[in-house]
């Protein structure tokens, strides 16, 4: 038996639209993200489970576990009857990296259970390949940060479809998924085609800034840097009182607030305690929407996806 967990992730981080993604945990250490079980077998066999399992597809060819079974499958030539079980403690529509998880978790656990056919780029490839038939187009700022862990940027280029960005280890990460779901194909449709010349310059200069200040540590700087010019000026429209609840936060203590994603996830970055958790506290009472709805104060995860039982 092989037991894979894959870790929630943070997409866009506010400064890198579809470029950059960071893999996060709870302090607490409670899973947040999925895990796949698989068992050898004589057939075929499926079954989920999990807080979020009731969110799943009733047809099997539609649930991404199993399109990434087969499409594991047709690469290595032959069909693997196994008995796979998805743990979905992920919600769908979260913001958090939802599909990636069970695309990474899968495919590792597939990879290592058939004996590593894959290598970790063809593995990373197949994800975002898989990842792209629910958004529209491979995306790979969620699947890299939660199959390699830490903060990544997607490169995309002969072969290098990620690069680790160095991080600020004081950094302490507050996600809160209010209970509610918003499609990332949704969230993109109510994009710009096109952006003018100012902007496309503007986020450039953003970005690369980040990344300097990322490998030389300045921690002021890249804080400065993270302003999303790019999708946030848009998508506040789906999340209800976005600006009031951001300044808010701010005011708590936070050094950077953003949309995680596509949302309604929003997340907080602070450098103590103290702050984490008045924030926490505060997004709890007036940002959930129902009981399902969380707040997770995190670290960021330097593992990625990992086995956790066999």
């Amino acid at each position: 038996m092989i037991k894979i967990y894959a870790p929630a992730s943070i997409g866009n981080i506010n400064v890198g639209f579809d470029v950059l993604g960071v893999a996060i945990s709870p302090e607490n250490r409670e899973l947040l993200g999925d895990c796949v079980t698989i068992k050898a077998n004589n057939t075929l066999h499926f079954h989920n489970t999990g807080e979020f399992a009731c969110q799943l597809p009733q047809n099997i060819e539609q649930n991404i576990v199993w399109k990434c079974w087969n499409h594991f499958c047709n690469i290595i030539g032959k069909k693997i009857p196994v008995s796979i079980t998805l743990e979905k403690n992920m919600p769908i529509g979260s913001g958090l990296g939802s599909s990636a998880c069970s695309i990474s978790a899968t495919l590792v656990a597939m990879n290592q259970f058939c004996k590593q056919p894959l290598d970790e780029r063809k593995l990373l490839s197949l994800m975002g390949k898989i990842e792209g038939e629910i958004s529209g187009e491979p995306h790979y700022d969620n699947v890299a940060p939660c199959y390699y862990g830490g903060l990544q940027l997607i490169i995309n280029e002969n072969n290098y479809i990620s690069q680790s960005i160095p991080v600020f280890k004081n950094w302490i990460w507050i996600v809160a998924w209010p209970g509610i779901k918003i499609s990332t194909s949704s969230a993109r449709s109510i994009l710009p085609s096109q952006y003018n010349q100012k902007t496309c310059i503007e986020h450039s200069r953003l970005l690369s800034g980040f990344i300097h200040a990322s490998h030389t540590q300045q921690e002021n700087l890249a804080i400065q840097l993270m302003r999303d010019i790019i999708a946030e000026p848009y998508r506040i429209q789906l999340i209800p009182n976005f600006l009031e609840i951001k300044k808010k936060i701010l005011t708590l203590g936070a050094i950077n607030f953003g949309i995680s994603g596509s949302g309604p996830t929003i997340f907080a970055i602070c450098n103590d305690n103290i702050s984490a958790q008045k924030i926490s506290k505060w997004l709890k009472h007036h940002y959930l929407k129902n009981k399902t709805g969380f707040v997770h104060i995190c670290k960021l995860d330097t593992q990625g996806t990992r086995n956790i039982g066999d």
